[in-house]
């Protein structure tokens, strides 16, 4: 009876975890996301793609990923624009849209690999 009572728990808590993240949506599906970015990892310059689903009006922000400073923002962005990283060095970047209201609608990093 000993035995038993840790291997049910084990199998509960197992059962328990996979059910939770099974139901948990795909965080890297590209399906609801609303801009593509290529090539990724960039070099020289990375593109901003935007879907058909995109409010009009939107900021992006861009941020180093280690230290956090703002490199880049621009306002209305276009449906497709190319963003020159010739002024960034080798690293992770965060990218922010911005709606409107200032409320983050997406986010997300690149690489710049020289």
């Amino acid at each position: 009876m000993r035995r038993i009572l840790p291997i049910l728990s084990f199998i509960l808590l197992i059962t328990i975890s996979s059910q939770g993240q099974s139901s948990r949506p795909n965080p890297g599906g590209d399906a609801d996301r609303i801009v593509k970015l290529y090539p990724n990892p960039a070099t020289s310059y990375i593109i901003f793609d935007l879907q058909a689903n995109y409010k009009k009006g939107l900021t992006v922000q861009i941020y180093n990923g280690v230290l956090g400073k703002k490199m880049y923002e621009t306002q209305n962005i276009p449906d497709k624009f190319t963003l020159n990283l010739n002024d960034y060095t080798r690293g992770i970047y965060i990218y922010h849209l911005v709606d409107i209201s200032g409320k983050i609608i997406e986010s997300g990093k690149f690489q710049v690999s020289r």
